[in-house]
């Protein structure tokens, strides 16, 4: 087999199945496979444009979906599996159009599919199969710990969804980190408290740079199609080198749990110019694309506490992440699917500003955290929130175009886990079902969890002026914009009354500063 292309083995007979399989659904032991019958059924995966152009996809993130892809569809063809794959340089607009070119080749009785991590495709498979007249059949997604229906019965009866109570149903159920008396580990369900060190002036100590993977000859060739036939995507590719199978994520994993798990959770916050990785694991792509298993990386990661290679706060703090918060945002989607991108709770609509998208702005924290996007397609969650979701927050900018970024950036995004994360976590376009409060912070927040503040010309103590740190003068201006929504907040009426008992010289400054950057912020 050539390494730089993929082997299609067209089926020689009607199709009983066809199987589709989509870029997050890379999975050798999905219930897709549990009646594959080589002799009837047959694969089918497609690449098309509109996956990243319809709302853009970086290059980093088309490249890994795409190298990912094809590396499964070879592993398909070596296990003989009947395979129709549509290629990028086939120039196939939509998946709906693949699939009516498929149906329309080929005798179909069924097509099955995993549901998908994007609700509009439901829909798209639906109206193909329906004018078509094929059968389809949805396959249960089996690749997450919370159990078909139980997010639905959790939900049952609350007024307000909170992942704390979420997260220790999961404890409760599948016995991690749990103690034989239903008590949990360490006697204390949560060791966030622990986990907000920033670094010492020295930076950051006992870094193990993670695993990186040389392209190999197909992944130079998903290079290649996607600058011929997507050339004016964001991002940088000369710096790909993300691991695009399964092989490769699990000795990703491997390597964080003996390298960086031990120091994950005392610095999980922390950000440091020039450190992209720091002590992350950079497995959630690999999770979100189905090359790891969320069952497995708890498992390991919960057998090096029992080693004693790692701390229970970095053990519990990183559980946490994969057991509550991913299953949690999962949840949300799917209970509020079609109401997401209709939520704006706080009226927002500026204009993201342009600079997300090439980074250029003297902010040294924005500058860092949007160049380090755009060349690796990640940052870690402090950064998404407390950085770039935090400036559009306090800017006021459309939670659509927010959303429409995040998707784009960053190689990890799959809209059940993407869309929850920025429209709620980030953004409070919900008005408060992610979370209880809008995620507002000034200058002085990045200046303790980093040491971006440091070399900025503009001071995170000031408001006001020319020097003014434009996180600061925004977080007093969406103080004062979001007056009554805060005051009777039990953790953010206080910072309406600090506003309240600013002078009226000093409000009248903040607010000309505000006006200032609203109209001068490609210049800041």
């Amino acid at each position: 087999m050539d390494n730089a292309h993929i082997e299609c083995i067209a089926p020689a007979h009607a199709i009983d199945r066809l199987c589709l399989v989509l870029g997050d659904q890379l999975d050798d032991q999905s219930a897709l496979w549990a009646h594959f019958n080589g002799n009837t059924d047959a694969v089918w995966m497609a690449e098309v444009l509109d996956e990243s152009l319809d709302i853009v996809s970086s290059k980093q993130r088309t490249v890994l979906f795409l190298s990912a892809m094809r590396h499964f569809a070879q592993q398909q063809s070596a296990q003989q599996r009947p395979l129709i794959y549509v290629s990028l340089n086939q120039k196939v607009a939509s998946f709906a159009e693949a699939l009516h070119a498929t149906l329309h080749a080929h005798n179909v009785q069924r097509v099955c599919c995993v549901v998908p991590g994007d609700y509009r495709l439901v829909a798209s498979f639906k109206s193909v199969c329906a004018a078509h007249n094929v059968a389809l059949e949805w396959v249960v997604d089996t690749h997450f710990v919370s159990l078909p229906g139980e997010f639905e019965q959790w939900m049952t009866g609350r007024k307000q969804p909170r992942l704390e109570y979420w997260y220790r149903q999961l404890r409760k159920r599948t016995g991690i980190l749990m103690q034989a008396n239903g008590q949990p580990e360490g006697e204390r369900w949560n060791f966030d408290a622990d986990n907000r060190q920033a670094f010492a002036k020295a930076g950051p100590q006992n870094l193990t740079p993670p695993l990186r993977f040389s392209a190999d000859a197909l992944t130079l060739a998903v290079m290649h199609d996607v600058q011929t036939y997507l050339p004016n995507l964001p991002g940088y590719l000369n710096s790909f080198d993300w691991p695009v199978t399964r092989v490769q994520a699990l000795n990703v994993l491997a390597h964080f749990i003996e390298h960086r798990l031990r120091y994950f959770g005392d610095h999980q916050d922390a950000m440091w110019t020039s450190e992209p990785w720091l002590f992350h694991s950079h497995i959630s792509a690999m999770l979100n694309l189905k090359l790891l298993n969320p069952h497995e990386v708890l498992q390991s990661v919960q057998h090096a506490y029992v080693q004693q290679q790692a701390s229970l706060n970095a053990v519990e703090g990183f559980i946490r992440q994969v057991l509550g918060w991913r299953e949690y945002v999962r949840g949300l989607y799917w209970h509020y699917r079609h109401d997401w991108l209709e939520f704006n709770a706080l009226d927002a609509h500026r204009a993201l500003p342009s600079l997300y998208w090439h980074g250029q702005t003297k902010m040294v924290c924005l500058h860092h955290s949007i160049e380090q996007v755009l060349t690796h397609g990640y940052g870690h969650h402090i950064q998404r929130l407390m950085v770039t979701g935090l400036f559009a927050l306090l800017w006021g900018a459309k939670p659509q175009q927010v959303h429409e970024w995040y998707l784009a950036m960053f190689v990890d995004a799959v809209a059940w886990v993407e869309v929850p994360n920025t429209l709620g976590m980030s953004q409070f376009a919900d008005g408060g079902i992610v979370g209880s409060k809008p995620y507002i912070a000034s200058g002085a927040y990045i200046n303790r969890m980093s040491n971006y503040c440091k070399q900025c010309p503009y001071k995170p103590t000031l408001a006001s002026g020319e020097q003014a740190c434009p996180f600061t003068t925004l977080y007093w201006d969406f103080v004062r914009r979001h007056e009554s929504l805060l005051a009777g907040h039990p953790r953010l009426g206080m910072q309406v009354k600090n506003w309240q008992q600013k002078t009226p010289s000093q409000q009248h400054d903040i607010g000309e500063r505000a006006q200032w950057l609203f109209e001068h912020i490609e210049s800041v």
